[in-house]
């Protein structure tokens, strides 16, 4: 079997355009792996290909996050066909094209969709309550986060239709007894709704286990914050971040024995 994870560069077989989407979305990958939000080899994260939009880029399934280069991502349609992959037995799982894809396809604007099984996202989804408003992180989700009820191993391409209709608008999705699912107009974006979902969920974990009374801010305080911290409002999320995530990436390769993301 050829499960070397030694990718030659394909910089100059790509467009810039497509390049430059490998680069973005392989340093979310990193940066998901750093931020402590991966489950082994599973889950996905997915963008949308400039000048290309029914195609895809997707990883390996089998590699760690850390491993994922900007040369080892697969290409595909929206229809989980693969249109190019590296020379390796590696392929792709299902269940990534069955949600991502999904989501791709009925929502034009959305470049990237991001989806996790980290252990606070698995208890806020396995919660009746849900995501509750007990902070100023998750109070920017009142309002503006979907529910998708669990029907078994995402494998069923029948399930695409509820899980686009659960997500509705937004750009955050709970997939009870699950995990956390973003997606956003930019990688940039999906990455930091995911890391601010992910945030919300670990302070409600840590408060609730507390076992004292939580303080929960009115509905017009609620409503005002949630529109504050929408992207349009005041600026596009991830934008100003990235930079410094990418320098905290750089700094993190020089002793992470692992092949540079931009590879």
């Amino acid at each position: 079997m050829k499960y070397s994870t030694d990718f030659q560069s394909i910089r100059d077989q790509v467009s810039p355009g497509e390049w430059q989407a490998r680069l973005d979305l392989a340093a979310c990958y990193r940066l998901v792996d750093s931020y402590s939000m991966t489950d082994l080899i599973y889950n996905h994260i997915t963008a949308r290909i400039p000048g290309s939009p029914d195609h895809l880029l997707i990883n390996l399934y089998g590699l760690l996050y850390r491993e994922i280069t900007a040369s080892s991502l697969v290409k595909i349609d929206v229809e989980g066909e693969i249109i190019w992959k590296p020379d390796t037995d590696y392929g792709i799982n299902k269940s990534g094209y069955v949600i991502h894809g999904a989501i791709h396809k009925a929502r034009p604007e959305v470049q990237c969709v991001l989806h996790t099984h980290t252990r606070a996202g698995m208890a806020v989804a396995a919660m009746k309550c849900g995501l509750l408003p007990l902070s100023q992180t998750s109070i920017r989700f009142v309002g503006h986060l979907g529910y998708h009820d669990y029907e078994g191993p995402a494998v069923d391409l029948d399930e695409r239709e509820r899980i686009v209709q659960d997500l509705g608008p937004h750009d955050a999705l709970i997939m009870r007894n699950h995990g956390l699912l973003t997606c956003g107009a930019t990688i940039q974006q999906a990455f930091n709704t995911m890391y601010q979902l992910e945030l919300s969920c670990r302070s409600q974990v840590d408060a609730m286990a507390a076992r004292t009374e939580l303080s929960v801010p009115g509905e017009n305080v609620l409503a005002h914050t949630a529109h504050l911290y929408q992207p349009g409002t005041r600026r596009p999320y991830g934008v100003l971040e990235w930079p410094a995530m990418l320098r905290r990436l750089a700094a993190e390769q020089q002793t992470s024995g692992y092949p540079p993301y931009w590879n």
